[in-house]
């Protein structure tokens, strides 16, 4: 028998902090593991596996098809039958909850940071406790032990009392407890370094086998289900309709072809190639993610699952024994994924897993001298912000996604397969899903695969970690620039990402603070960067109080409200409305009457088919230009310009795309947001700096409210508007500056005048120095702000939200 502590005194010297504390380097196994046999004697029912043999034919046609037999497609396809779906077939590649969902640790923790989330966990925990037993008379292996959530520090414990208050408000019960309360409670635990803990007693453990199996036969008791294992999805037929839309049209197996004009991708591990299979891009990788189940304890009975996020690792009663998990910062990426692997496991690599150990030893001291029995190392699916992916895929329409559940698909499964569920029927999830939608992820970074394993590394390593409010990733950084980026860096601008752009957030009086190559937190044998100053800087941040920054931005605002801020809003999302029947699309999808003449902008709302907010814009009515013209692309019929803001762009590009081709619009968008660049100029001097760079007349009577004009900036036509918001031109060729850049180098500010309230000196223009690029812009205004649209010299990445000093 080996005990826990001999691989505690193995892990020792090893010790990591958490993450976001800087930890140091660990190694880590980088090769293919073996694979092992399941350690249990059985899993779910033996008929039918290995026999090559569908349990049943396939059916010639479907409403919808689920592929996947985890906990997402039992609940979506359950879900599915419940809301009125009349003809839904399950299709499993081997048997149910194969490949990740039959070795989950099957934990519900009610209480999560976001309110959406502790309603979809309140439903799975309905589902699998009461709605369940009732309808089939069947228990699903619901266990109430409760939840125990450790603080050992004063933000952890603060970061758990925001917890309990929102948990008042959708009533989950919930206490903190001091350290002697915690002891009486959970009489085992070291309670010397707590500062409290968070009680949940109506926490508890799911069983995945009997959870799947009861889903499955509630659903085809409703006679309107089809669950066929040992059915692999061999390909997916995609067809485009009379408008060129990507549609899904069958469901190809080795059994026989499924016509359907849904899929739902449950796929977890395996949904990239399935969504390859389509033409979609799933982001998500996967991981190894092990626990390790103990012997029997005594006194371990009926005490609550533990949570101990500081030592990153959780407790799981199982019996009179306890399971032992976490996450470390060096997961290993299972690097060939196999279309064989069903109830396999990975050999566990004790130099990953030990660092685990000591935290679950301090914690429960008892461990020390307690055996362990088994081992469970088994593949997971992670994503880029440790969320799932959920919602119709913007490739091809029909194509839904229901996977990357980051180890939490037992508990977030439930909520979610109601809400995908709904979103298939009616279009849309009946609550605010956006964290959740694939379309929360901007079309260049899905592909991304860079991007896309070092964030999920992160998000990973990072799970247990505090989620203060102004922190910022290190991973998958710098994939969008716009060309003022490298200037901004120099005046110390402190850069933030959104939609994979870097957006300015705040000037640091400290210097330049560039985003460096990600690291790893010294993982995989990289080495980890020494004196990071923007790692230290959000390391500054990590407070829920006022952070340091704060008095920066407070002088920002002053200054901008007294005098004048310029800025950079290239991250904003620019699109074009043209064609016969862009007016009609305009007038559905927004509130406001858009529908003026040409040269005018209006600030508007786009709704959905409910009548829902989607977004909030600024919609210019433009004339046809120049072939070539970003500013004015050339059309027949009419012509709009959107301005939307950056994090939302995919969202709303994805909204608008799919009213075009629903309602058959002879319309068409152009995204040019790769093209353009935008620049905001604010404040009660705007106009005096603008008259100086403008070859127009600036006043009131001139240049009149929500309109917009094409002129002339510093020796360059760009376009004006007056409104909130407009482009400016970007560039990424060092030789050619951008527009955007000529005029930020005309008017910034010295960091020593920033905050001057009186008008600014007249200086010469600069632009005669640069070749000119022949580019347009457009230009808004409004009586305290200017906005500026220019054109890039070439296609090139734009910026973002940009602050300079003295500007916010």
């Amino acid at each position: 028998m080996w005990y826990m502590s001999c691989a505690w005194r193995a892990a020792a010297p090893r010790r990591l902090p958490a993450p976001w504390r800087s930890p140091r380097p660990r190694s880590s196994a980088t090769g293919p593991t073996a694979r092992k046999n399941v350690p249990y004697e059985k899993t779910l029912q033996d008929n039918g596996s290995g026999s090559g043999e569908p349990s049943r034919p396939p059916p010639r046609a479907a409403e919808v098809v689920v592929v996947g037999g985890g906990s997402l497609g039992c609940q979506t396809t359950y879900h599915l039958a419940k809301q009125g779906v009349s003809s839904v077939v399950l299709l499993e590649r081997d048997r149910l909850t194969s490949g990740t969902t039959w070795h989950t640790a099957g934990l519900l923790w009610q209480l999560r940071p976001s309110d959406v989330e502790v309603e979809l966990l309140a439903h799975t925990r309905d589902v699998v406790s009461r709605e369940l037993p009732a309808e089939t008379g069947l228990h699903t292996g619901w266990v109430q032990n409760g939840g125990l959530f450790i603080a050992s520090n004063k933000q952890r414990l603060d970061e758990y009392k925001r917890l309990m208050s929102l948990g008042k408000v959708y009533g989950v019960e919930s206490y903190v407890l001091t350290p002697s309360q915690t002891k009486d409670l959970y009489p085992l635990m070291n309670i010397e370094d707590l500062y409290g803990t968070l009680y949940v007693p109506k926490d508890g453990t799911m069983d995945p086998a009997g959870t799947c199996s009861t889903l499955a036969r509630a659903a085809a008791a409703r006679g309107a289900t089809v669950i066929i294992e040992n059915c692999p999805v061999s390909g997916i037929q995609v067809r485009a309709d009379d408008f060129g839309v990507k549609r899904v049209y069958a469901v190809e197996t080795a059994h026989g072809t499924i016509q359907t004009p849904c899929v739902v991708n449950c796929a977890g591990v395996w949904a990239p190639a399935l969504g390859r299979l389509a033409g979609v891009h799933v982001p998500l990788v996967g991981m190894h993610h092990a626990y390790v189940v103990t012997e029997r304890i005594e006194g371990i009975q009926n005490m609550p699952n533990v949570r101990d996020h500081d030592a990153s690792i959780y407790l799981r009663l199982q019996g009179d024994a306890l399971s032992v998990g976490g996450y470390e910062s060096n997961p290993i990426f299972w690097e060939e994924v196999s279309e064989k692997f069903a109830f396999g496991l990975f050999d566990l690599d004790w130099d990953v897993f030990m660092q685990h150990i000591e935290g679950a030893i301090n914690r429960v001291p008892v461990l020390e001298k307690t055996g362990i029995k088994s081992t469970v190392c088994g593949p997971e699916s992670f994503t880029a912000d440790h969320k799932p992916l959920m919602g119709e895929a913007p490739e091809v329409r029909g194509f839904f996604l229901g996977c990357g559940f980051n180890s939490a698909g037992m508990m977030l499964g439930g909520g979610c397969g109601r809400e995908l569920a709904h979103w298939i029927i009616h279009g849309r999830p009946e609550k605010d899903m956006y964290g959740y939608d694939i379309r929360r992820f901007h079309c260049s970074l899905t592909n991304n695969n860079r991007w896309i394993r070092e964030r999920s590394h992160e998000s990973y390593a990072k799970n247990y970690s505090v989620v203060f409010p102004h922190d910022e990733p290190l991973a998958g950084r710098n994939v969008r620039k716009d060309p003022l980026h490298e200037e901004l860096l120099r005046q110390g601008c402190v850069f933030q990402e959104r939609h994979g752009w870097e957006r300015p957030g705040w000037f640091s009086p400290r210097g330049a603070a560039p985003v460096l190559d990600y690291d790893y937190y010294g993982a995989y044998g990289q080495e980890r960067h020494r004196d990071y100053t923007y790692n230290r800087l959000l390391g500054d941040e990590y407070t829920f109080d006022f952070p340091p920054h704060h008095d920066i931005i407070k002088t920002e605002c002053l200054t901008c409200r007294n005098a004048l801020a310029l800025f950079d809003m290239s991250y904003f999302g620019k699109f074009y409305l043209v064609g016969p029947e862009a007016t009609k699309a305009a007038n559905w999808l927004f509130t406001a009457d858009v529908s003026k003449a040409p040269g005018s902008t209006v600030y508007t709302c786009m709704l959905n088919k409910r009548g829902g907010v989607e977004s909030d814009l600024t919609v210019s009515r433009i004339s046809p230009g120049a072939p070539a013209s970003p500013l004015a692309p050339t059309f027949e019929g009419d012509g709009y310009y959107l301005a939307i803001g950056g994090a939302v762009a995919q969202h709303n590009w994805s909204h608008i795309t799919t009213v075009l081709q629903d309602m058959k619009l002879q319309c068409k968008l152009l995204d040019c947001s790769e093209e353009l660049g935008m620049m905001s100029i604010q404040g009660p001097l705007s106009r005096v700096v603008l008259q100086e760079v403008l070859d127009t007349d600036l006043s009131n009577e001139a240049f009149p409210f929500s309109t917009h004009k094409l002129v002339m900036a510093a020796g360059c036509t760009d376009t004006g508007t007056g409104t909130q918001t407009c482009p400016s031109p970007a560039s990424s060729s060092p030789a050619s500056p951008s527009w955007a850049g000529r005029l930020w180098r005309l008017r910034k500010p010295r960091a020593s005048s920033a905050g001057s309230s009186a008008s600014p000196p007249r200086r010469r223009c600069q632009c005669s120095a640069w070749r000119r690029s022949g580019g347009m812009g457009r230009w808004s205004a409004t009586s305290v702000e200017q906005t500026l649209d220019l054109p890039s010299t070439k296609p090139s990445p734009t910026a973002t939200s940009v602050t300079r000093r003295g500007a916010r």
